[in-house]
């Protein structure tokens, strides 16, 4: 009964906090995970019951070790109210992993094919943009600017908002859409519902781009293009929403066009 009690204050919070309906499902079943795990009730539990569980906790990423480490910590914070400095609840080190691209020509000769322009227009501006998956599904028709040649990005990654650049082509490409597919309310509609969702996204690149490729390379790969064509970091870093240069500066190990610009020493 208890339990129950902390699990509706964790959901409470989380609304509070204004977590993401994704954050807040990961969380609360790695809540629920430990609470049936330990089998007491959480206000018996010690920090010694805390720093054991996830001592041993059997990871499978680094990715995973942080979701648990920080669904651990919200139920030790806000759930029960604690100060946390008797448990350890230390980041592991990142994996620094290079992200792939798909090279721009390529890329190109792929989207030209597409007969299908909904699925068109959806691959070529994330590519243009740079935008998330969630991004483009959120995106409005109200967010299109044709006059100042914008796209308002409302309440990305972050809660932040921004804005993007808008070519000639993917206005051209847009009108095209709007006058075959007359979209209600959100910019890529579904069969069934107002918004486009993200598993038909990641189908219609591996169907018109290559199966081993996914959704988010196209966000990759416009940073890298964007990078080669000369656009400064700083800006890039704007147009992608990035809190810190740094998360941008991983595009520069990944550029063929900077490696070949660099004159060796043999």
């Amino acid at each position: 009964m208890l339990n129950g009690k902390i699990i509706k204050i964790c959901e409470q919070k989380f609304i509070y906090l204004k977590y993401s309906e994704h954050t807040r499902r990961i969380y609360l079943f790695y809540i629920e995970q430990f609470l049936e795990f330990v089998e007491k009730q959480v206000i018996h539990l010690s920090s010694t019951d805390f720093q054991g569980y996830l001592n041993n906790y059997p990871f499978s990423s680094i990715s995973q070790q942080n979701q648990v480490i920080n669904a651990i910590r919200f139920l030790y914070k806000y759930g029960l109210g604690r100060k946390y400095d008797k448990v350890s609840f230390e980041r592991p080190r990142g994996e620094k992993k290079l992200p792939r691209i798909i090279e721009k020509d390529f890329l190109l000769n792929k989207i030209n094919k597409i007969y299908n322009i909904k699925h068109k227009v959806i691959i070529s501006l994330a590519y243009s943009t740079g935008m998330r998956v969630s991004e483009v599904l959120n995106l409005k028709i109200s967010d299109i600017d044709s006059k100042r040649m914008i796209i308002s990005i409302v309440n990305g990654k972050g809660k932040k908002d921004r804005i993007v650049p808008l070519s000639k082509k993917i206005l051209e490409l847009l009108r095209k859409y709007w006058l075959e597919y007359k979209p209600n309310t959100y910019l890529f509609n579904g069969q069934s519902s107002l918004k486009y969702t993200k598993s038909s996204c990641n189908a219609i690149v591996k169907k018109y781009i290559g199966e081993e490729f996914h959704f988010h390379l196209l966000r990759h790969s416009c940073a890298t293009t964007l990078l080669e064509s000369g656009v400064d970091l700083r800006i890039i870093q704007k147009l992608l929403g990035h809190s810190s240069v740094k998360t941008t500066e991983i595009y520069t190990h990944v550029s063929i066009g900077l490696l070949s610009g660099i004159e060796l020493p043999i």
